[in-house]
């Protein structure tokens, strides 16, 4: 589990009056069945921010990657019926994985997390036709094949969208490339 997981841990006893594990154990009595409906509570109910909430959830759900013995079981499970997506996923792994030591990839139910000292994008296979490339870039307008993403509570600030029958657009690289070295 990396320090940045453990510290958001032991502040949500500081912020909340209760520690981590009653919240998990609270979170798994009320039965949710979805991600969102644990988000909605954690947030609404009790004032949560959208990190700790989704920290929580993961962990009530077993959904994250340090929950998961078998990393690679994640990634099977996220590209079952996407096949055609897994070079996509392959190719932008490797050139992320060059950006530094301190790149980390961490699976997720449906997508893979990169992060640094904190996440700057991830890498999700979102359906058979559209696999979405999450950057983390406040504060930088859309350019090319960056959009910018408007609503609120989103996860990432852009979003790039690869059609199944695209190659991998260089320029995505570039993008990570420079959310991860805001993220530094």
């Amino acid at each position: 589990m990396s320090d940045q997981l453990t510290t958001m841990m032991n502040n949500i006893a500081e912020k909340t009056g209760k520690p981590f594990q009653e919240w998990v154990d609270l979170v798994r009595a009320k039965n949710f069945s979805k991600h969102g409906e644990i988000m909605k509570f954690l947030k609404g109910d009790h004032g949560f921010t959208h990190g700790y909430a989704n920290l929580v959830a993961h962990k009530a759900k077993e959904s994250d990657s340090d929950s998961i013995a078998d990393k690679d079981s994640m990634i099977d499970v996220q590209y079952k019926g996407k096949e055609h997506f897994l070079s996509i996923y392959e190719e932008l792994s490797k050139a992320v994985a060059k950006f530094g030591k301190d790149v980390e990839f961490s699976p997720k139910k449906a997508y893979v997390s990169l992060r640094r000292k904190k996440q700057f994008g991830c890498l999700k296979p979102a359906t058979k036709t559209r696999y979405e490339v999450g950057i983390n870039l406040k504060g930088q307008p859309s350019e090319g094949i960056l959009e910018a993403i408007t609503k609120s509570g989103a996860m990432f600030s852009h979003q790039i969208n690869i059609s199944k029958d695209e190659k991998l657009n260089p320029e995505i690289i570039k993008w990570l490339k420079k959310a991860y070295e805001n993220a530094g």
